[in-house]
């Protein structure tokens, strides 16, 4: 089930929830898959940082060595991870009847489709909306949003062991990115889908 489809939704009450993915990289000839899942929800404007989530993900696939460096995972640690199919019941509970929040929204919609049908969504591209109220700036890349704008203290307080390319600490980044751009620009007491991506 999808997210309600008021018109009434005001973003400031809306049940939302970050995810973010990390691959296993691209080897000759191969299609990527995700070796980590990382969610974390907010509801009204409030982190529910009980309910992060974060699990690395099992693959038939092997490691590209640049996506071992770049985010700390090796075969040994997706060993008795579960798969993603394993997990279904994990992202039902958790991304069902919210709106679903990404910067670059892609590879999570991607990595998504191994649910046929699942329903989720509708989105909320930060990279998206960080283009429309912040023009002009030298880059968009997560990390370089939050340095700019002064974000980081906040995602190490929401999350101590924060790093990036961790798939929890991409998903908790965008969520602070998103309050902070609704705060920059007054923007808390709109409907939700003004702020939509299909």
């Amino acid at each position: 089930m999808e997210a309600s489809s008021s018109s009434s939704t005001l973003i400031r009450e809306a049940a939302l929830v970050a995810i973010d993915f990390e691959s296993a990289g691209l080897l000759p000839g191969e299609t990527t898959y995700p070796i980590e899942v990382g969610i974390a929800p907010m509801r009204a404007l409030r982190f529910e940082s009980s309910l992060f989530f974060r699990s690395y993900l099992r693959t038939a696939s092997a490691i590209a060595w640049k996506a071992q460096h770049i985010h700390k995972i090796e075969p040994h640690h997706l060993r008795d991870a579960p798969s993603m199919q394993e997990l279904w019941p994990e992202f039902q509970q958790r991304l069902q009847a919210r709106y679903l929040v990404a910067h670059g929204r892609g590879t999570e919609r991607r990595f998504l489709r191994a649910f046929p049908m699942h329903g989720f969504g509708p989105w909320i591209d930060t990279l998206t909306l960080s283009r429309k109220l912040v023009p002009g700036l030298r880059s968009y890349r997560l990390s370089a949003l939050l340095e700019q704008f002064g974000l980081l203290e906040k995602v190490h307080l929401l999350l101590p062991d924060f790093r990036w390319h961790e798939a929890l600490s991409d998903a908790l980044a965008s969520l602070v990115l998103l309050l902070y751009l609704l705060e920059r620009a007054n923007l808390f007491d709109q409907s939700i889908h003004l702020f939509i991506q299909e």
